[in-house]
């Protein structure tokens, strides 16, 4: 089954490109612009706007290569206490080296990385001079006191003066970040500064995916974005400076309607009222966004929405149960999901993912244990169940009965050797001591490989392992630290109920 398409990539890159451009032209030719959102691998964007390339800006980075130079930003508070970006799994220092290599690998590099709002922390110099030692340049920035009120302050050789001036050489410096709130805007500011102290008329721009400002308030793509950003108390409203100015209605977020007036002040006094530069009259006018333009087909935009509004809500739920997340947001994402009309069992892959732990659950009465049920969507639109077992966790069942169903391979075929399935549990069991046998994701994954090099049939059915990326997964359970990685490799879209799979507080 071809995958449904919403959004057009070329005429968005066409867009999107040209009015990069026109911006860069009104501000004589050095431009600022400071990337929201992921530079590479959006899913959520590719989530709520099927057809979307994930690397779209890249690509777009890729046309506008001889033009640009390209800065990381990260906050050294953000490497102290170890923020997670949640779509990897991983800190925020290795996402900036993840995505330091991830550019290289498409032929961009980057020419410097600042550390924001640095006062010395042990863990932001260790990553300085990790930096450093491999040939990437690193400058420091500072707290500065009186942020943003006090703007003589803050544009003075006490505020961005202080902080450390980056070289850059092309009319187009891309600013972006491992994630929100990593300093995008002040590196940006204080840029500006330094070169209109050297004589240069740069200016400043925003390139801002979501919410995508000329589509209306409650459109299920800004909804999506609104639960996407719950956790850190953002939300969507009429940007009220462009509706005042130009009486249009356009979709912002609030921290950037907040910030508008002093953001105003600011580069106002920076750029020098008396310059021949464009001022902004409201956050819309600062943002590069054509977003809008690429969407196609708004029907299958709003559903793809709609369901992403749900895996949000799991989520957050799972989340608030392993004791991450606050219970404001869990209640905050159902509420939007009930002003779209949005139930959880909406997903196709809820309920019978319920029923099949149900099933688990009455053929094993009177057994010690918990039942897990989990069940995939496939492109198809086929939904195939796993179960746990004795030899295999959930997820390890549902994915071989999936590959199983894509090969065309009967249900009593095994994939997996029994001597296989034997020498695992004798290894975890006898010699890591581990509390179980039961293999999960990642070790059924490495053991269909080991099938496959004398089983032709176990061989078909890895192959068939690809076709999983993208499909939608549920388990009543939350997965454990090997199924999680498994699945996160497979690239499925997983949720989970918020129940946990061993009644043991430490699971392996």
């Amino acid at each position: 089954m071809i995958k449904n398409i919403g959004f057009d990539n070329e005429k968005y890159l066409k867009e999107q490109t040209a009015a990069i451009s026109d911006r860069v032209k009104k501000f004589n030719n050095k431009l600022y612009l400071e990337f929201g959102g992921k530079l590479c691998f959006d899913y959520h964007a590719a989530r709520v706007l099927p057809g979307y390339d994930p690397n779209v800006k890249i690509r777009l980075l890729q046309l506008l290569k001889d033009k640009i130079d390209i800065v990381l930003c990260i906050y050294a508070a953000d490497i102290e206490r170890g923020r997670v970006r949640g779509d990897f799994g991983i800190t925020y220092d290795a996402a900036t080296l993840k995505l330091i290599d991830d550019l290289r690998k498409w032929g961009l590099d980057i020419v410097a990385v600042v550390i924001t709002r640095f006062t010395g922390q042990s863990s932001a110099s260790i990553f300085k001079n990790k930096l450093e030692r491999r040939g990437v340049k690193v400058h420091l920035h500072y707290p500065i006191e009186g942020y943003p009120a006090d703007i003589d302050l803050i544009v003075g050789d006490k505020g961005f003066g202080k902080n450390e001036y980056i070289e850059t050489k092309k009319p187009i410096v891309i600013v972006t970040a491992p994630g929100p709130n990593s300093g995008k805007l002040s590196t940006c500011l204080s840029q500006l500064y330094h070169e209109h102290k050297r004589g240069i008329d740069a200016g400043y721009a925003k390139f801002e995916t979501f919410p995508i400002w000329n589509l209306p308030l409650k459109h299920p793509v800004n909804v999506a974005y609104e639960a996407a950003t719950a956790d850190i108390l953002d939300f969507n409203l009429v940007d009220p400076f462009h509706l005042n100015v130009y009486n249009e209605t356009a979709i912002n977020y609030n921290r950037d309607v907040e910030s508008f007036p002093i953001l105003k002040l600011i580069l106002g006094k920076i750029l020098d009222k008396d310059a021949n530069l464009p001022m902004y009259n409201s956050p819309t006018d600062m943002g590069v966004n054509r977003a809008g333009f690429g969407i196609v087909q708004d029907e299958i935009v709003k559903e793809a929405s709609r369901q992403e509004l749900i895996r949000r809500y799991f989520r957050y739920n799972a989340e608030y149960v392993l004791g991450i997340e606050r219970k404001e947001t869990v209640e905050r994402v159902a509420l939007l999901m009930e002003e779209l009309g949005v139930k959880t069992t909406d997903r196709a892959a809820v309920e019978v993912a319920r029923k099949a732990a149900g099933e688990s659950e009455a053929k094993g009465k009177g057994n010690a244990g918990v039942f897990c049920g989990a069940a995939i969507q496939l492109a198809d639109g086929r939904i195939i169940t796993g179960k746990n077992s004795k030899l295999m966790h959930a997820a390890s069942g549902l994915i071989l009965n999936a590959v199983k169903v894509l090969a065309n391979i009967p249900d009593e075929i095994l994939l997996l050797s029994p001597h296989i399935i034997n020498q695992i549990a004798k290894l975890k069991e006898g010699i890591l001591e581990a509390e179980g046998e039961s293999m999960d994701l990642e070790e059924t994954l490495i053991a269909l490989a080991i099938s496959a090099t004398t089983n032709h049939t176990a061989e078909l059915a890895m192959k068939k392992l690809v076709e999983l990326k993208s499909c939608e997964v549920h388990m009543t359970h939350i997965p454990t630290p090997g199924d999680e990685v498994g699945l996160k490799r497979l690239g499925v879209n997983i949720t989970t109920d918020g129940k946990f799979s061993s009644r043991n507080l430490f699971v392996t």
